[in-house]
């Protein structure tokens, strides 16, 4: 029975505050209920005391979120316009709307560091109430996060991070992605010539996992795997449309394998238009669009890697919502959002589950449902 079956029930001549009094009545009777119960099961002694008593009073409460100011929180990004963020700005809305604040996306879309610190200052200088920032530079945003701290304003990095005083990373261990993302691409492809291709090497949001990855065959390869890099820049056709060139100038492959997800949706294409897969050839990279999954599903990728795009929206929201409440006393802190293959054996939920928790969908709805 829907909510809508439920108010079809009340009586006609209930008015709005009856109803709304029916409901706290309720409420309150079934809070009693809950806390009579639990004092049934606790010794009074124990019910006595103060501890006992601030449980209770917790237990009691209604909802916690209070009147507070419409914060606005700023995200800064590498490539705003990149799929792969689709659903972290879905996170971002979706906080907003539970916690009743606001949030802006700004920054580079072509990975340009200096447009991205100009728009890390635009932030300090219009008072942000706090800024998420993809630290994709060693030194770059030093200055900025000393600022903005100086000025109140707290610093998160997401999806990428750098050695600087922001207060938490919120993201995917990168290396560590990385490295087993090489020990796979060993047990996948054993001996032979593989290709990597990077979007944009150096930054730190990427570079990381290829590190980690290049390390990891070095050592599960034991020299039968001989890597090459390519750089493929940070827009999709031109990723494309480099991968495909170094394929068809290196036809013996083994492997080509991205450590982005742009650099991975472009290998899927070259891998189906050349029946790679039939040759032997084997792939994979990271991210969650649809045209990687129907790669995957068809055999085209062995694997992509799964790095919670939504909740690097969510959580820095989140972070900065309750730092701001709790003025500070509620701190961020490091949170990995993980890492996950997914392959043909796993891959039909993400394909059959329309959300917006991997970008598939923008409706809010519950229940999510699969088809098929």
């Amino acid at each position: 029975m829907d909510s809508d079956d439920l108010g079809a029930q009340q009586p006609p001549s209930m008015d709005d505050d009856e109803r709304q009094e029916l409901v706290i009545d309720r409420r309150q009777m079934l809070k009693r209920a809950g806390l009579g119960a639990a004092a049934l099961s606790v010794p009074a002694a124990v019910m006595a005391t103060p501890a006992m008593g601030a449980v209770t009073d917790a237990l009691a409460a209604e909802s916690f979120i209070k009147s507070h100011p419409k914060w606005k929180f700023v995200f800064v990004n590498h490539v705003t316009t990149n799929p792969f963020f689709v659903p972290t700005i879905y996170g971002a809305q979706d906080a907003c709307s539970l916690l009743g604040c606001s949030y802006q996306w700004t920054g580079s879309q072509t990975s340009d560091i200096s447009q991205m610190v100009n728009a890390m200052n635009a932030g300090i200088t219009a008072k942000a109430d706090g800024i998420a920032v993809c630290l994709v530079s060693l030194t770059a945003f030093n200055g900025p996060t000393d600022r903005a701290l100086g000025k109140g304003i707290p610093v998160l990095s997401y999806n990428a991070d750098a050695p600087n005083k922001r207060l938490a990373y919120i993201g995917q261990d990168l290396y560590l992605s990385g490295y087993n993302m090489g020990q796979r691409i060993v047990d996948l492809v054993g001996s032979g010539d593989v290709a990597l291709f990077i979007a944009t090497p150096g930054q730190l949001n990427i570079q990381p996992r290829i590190d980690g990855a290049i390390a990891a065959i070095k050592k599960f390869g034991k020299g039968k795997i001989k890597t090459t890099t390519t750089a493929t820049g940070p827009l999709l056709p031109d990723e494309l449309a480099k991968i495909e060139a170094y394929y068809l100038g290196h036809k013996n492959l083994k492997g080509m394998f991205a450590v982005d997800y742009g650099s991975t949706q472009g290998i899927g294409q070259v891998m189906q238009k050349y029946g790679l897969a039939k040759k032997g050839v084997k792939a994979g990279g990271y991210d969650l669009g649809p045209p990687v999954l129907k790669a995957v599903q068809a055999g085209h990728l062995d694997f992509t890697i799964d790095q919670q795009p939504y909740l690097q929206g969510w959580i820095p929201l989140l972070q900065f919502f309750f730092y701001k409440y709790s003025s500070g006393l509620v701190a961020p802190s490091d949170t990995n959002t993980g890492i996950l293959f997914v392959t043909k054996s796993n891959v039909k939920p993400y394909l059959t589950t329309k959300t917006r928790y991997e970008g598939s969908s923008s409706k809010q709805k519950y229940p999510v449902t699969q088809k098929g």
